[in-house]
């Protein structure tokens, strides 16, 4: 299937945080030094055209605000969409919550108006702080909804908070990601690595 998707008469619009951003608008081909880069290195000569639109900070509020120059404007093939972890943890560092509701309300509303195939990636959490495991009452809540909109969008859905938990229980959790929410270059690896896997399944 996804052979196509990813051929080069294809454009693949990655949206989301800091975890796509990477650097990208200080970059000058804009793919920033994440997994996305990691992406258009793998896909070599016949990939498609990649667009980064990953912004650092953003929640699901902040890409809904963005959403039709940022992506839609792209005319885009393929959508994939890497966010949430922000939306839990500003309710921790700045006493800035968003609820479920919202969170679901605002990744919706983006989704609504897209006509392209779409790709999920859960948000995922590494805890490697202690107060970090706090967090996962208000994450877990929306991984959950991330899941249930790609089953409901017929979404291809990258289990990215599974399979990092899964291999930080064999590398460690600091060798994927350091802070536990921004991936190392291992991280960023895995989860180009994942992505690729998923979509081409």
């Amino acid at each position: 299937m996804s052979s196509d998707l990813l051929s080069p008469r294809r454009t693949v619009v990655f949206a989301g945080d800091s975890v796509t951003d990477c650097g990208r608008r200080a970059d000058p081909e804009g793919l920033g030094d994440g997994y996305v880069r990691d992406l258009f290195d793998d896909l070599g000569a016949g990939r498609p055209r990649i667009v980064n639109a990953g912004i650092s900070g953003n929640r699901a509020v902040d890409l809904r605000a963005r959403w039709q120059t940022d992506v839609l404007a792209h005319e885009p093939d393929l959508v994939s969409v890497l966010i949430g972890i922000n939306d839990t943890w500003r309710r921790y560092d700045e006493d800035d919550p968003t609820s479920t509701e919202d969170f679901e309300a605002a990744y919706r509303a983006c989704l609504e108006p897209v006509r392209a195939r779409l790709v999920l990636v859960e948000p995922f959490l590494l805890a490697v702080k202690d107060e970090q495991r706090s967090w996962r009452e208000d994450l877990d809540p929306k991984i959950e909804v991330v899941r249930r909109l790609a089953r409901e969008y017929d979404a291809i859905l990258v289990p990215a908070d599974v399979e990092f938990t899964r291999q930080a229980a064999v590398v460690g959790a600091t060798t994927l990601a350091d802070d536990g929410v921004h991936p190392t270059s291992a991280g960023h690896r895995l989860l180009a690595d994942l992505w690729r896997r998923t979509v081409s399944a």
